[in-house]
């Protein structure tokens, strides 16, 4: 686990925008986690939240609107954007003008150039500006990318990743909403983790085609979603989002010349957060047993117990934080930039459109 040597130095303190799954379940409980931070103000104006974020951190501000924050903005450090997608670039743009640092959770805006006008804006006024990424600190991506750095799986020709889950009914809420301002839908939730994922592995993009569909009875947008990627440098990725899907793929199969991975199963870090479990309470946070590792091998396939099994890398989410501290007091970029998170977006909205006219769409790379 990732720690900050924060000494005898006064913890920054955190605004924290909203109080539902993002917020309660991610941001806070990393917030705390963090020696560097200190959780100051929680902005919710549901009763049941405010009661559940007063149990939960009974020295917490309670403040019913983010206007409150902008009134206090020199008592406060960074605040943290957790609320719907909609609300993202107004709230941020806010926050940026007030002066004050921001992390916004995924996806950062519904499209690539207001990202950027907000990244922009952020430079403009020198203040920093990242997006909640935490998937880059997911143990078999960590996994990956040690792979690839220690090369020994030749050159990579194909990356397959799956996020899938097994959601029949509808559970309601703006993230199933049709209604375009929401943002909701598969692409622009599991698919700007697996976009950014393959972004940092194999860089810049410059075809995009994907196929998305409404599987479920009453649902109003994409519930199961494929989008292939062919990277500048040749990699081709091939990444699967889905609610509908009744059993599970592996969550990672790396193609190289001289061997391939392949790793199934989920991280934990998401399921113990949600079951309130926290990483400053447990010595093995993120690790998983020996009989959940992926196998490393060629000709032969790995459930049938061939090729050589890889200790999984423990996953680490709160090395976000633990970043952000870090370029907070340093004056350093974030680990995730806005910008980053604009050219993922660039990748999305091709996706989208991809599906939508049945073409592939041309990227230019960068």
């Amino acid at each position: 686990m990732t720690a900050t040597g924060t000494g005898t130095r006064t913890p920054l303190r955190v605004g924290l925008v909203g109080y539902g799954l993002a917020g309660s379940a991610f941001h806070a409980p990393l917030i705390a986690a963090e020696d560097g931070l200190a959780l100051d103000t929680v902005v919710t104006s549901s009763p049941e939240r405010r009661e559940q974020a007063r149990a939960e951190f009974p020295d917490v501000r309670l403040a019913a609107s983010p206007d409150e924050l902008w009134e206090r903005a020199g008592d406060l450090d960074l605040i943290v954007i957790a609320g719907p997608n909609k609300t993202h670039i107004p709230l941020a743009t806010a926050a940026v003008e007030a002066g004050l640092p921001v992390v916004v959770d995924k996806p950062l805006a519904g499209g690539a150039a207001e990202a950027r006008e907000l990244a922009t804006l952020a430079e403009a006024r020198g203040v920093l500006l990242s997006v909640f990424q935490n998937r880059r600190w997911d143990n078999d991506f960590l996994t990956v990318a040690r792979l690839l750095a220690s090369g020994e799986l030749g050159d990579v020709q194909r990356f397959e990743s799956r996020f899938e889950r097994w959601r029949p009914q509808l559970k309601g809420g703006w993230r199933e909403s049709g209604a375009p301002e929401e943002i909701g839908g598969l692409l622009y939730d599991l698919g700007s983790h697996i976009v950014d994922q393959a972004l940092v592995l194999f860089g810049p993009v410059v075809r995009v085609y994907a196929e998305s569909d409404v599987r479920r009875p009453g649902a109003e947008v994409d519930d199961d979603t494929f989008i292939a990627l062919t990277h500048a440098n040749g990699v081709r990725s091939h990444l699967h989002a889905s609610y509908t899907a009744a059993q599970f793929g592996p969550r990672f199969r790396v193609l190289g010349s001289a061997a391939a991975y392949v790793k199934y199963g989920i991280d934990p870090q998401e399921t113990d957060l949600r079951a309130g479990k926290r990483p400053c309470a447990t010595a093995d946070w993120g690790r998983e047993p020996e009989a959940l590792w992926g196998r490393l091998g060629a000709g032969e396939p790995p459930l049938t117990g061939d090729g050589t099994p890889v200790e999984t890398e423990p996953g680490d989410y709160p090395a976000y934080y633990a970043g952000i501290v870090t370029a907070l007091r340093e004056g350093t970029a974030p680990q995730v930039t806005a910008w980053q998170a604009a050219a993922a977006l660039d990748v999305l909205e091709a996706a989208r459109r991809s599906a939508r006219e049945g073409v592939a769409v041309a990227l230019r790379s960068a």
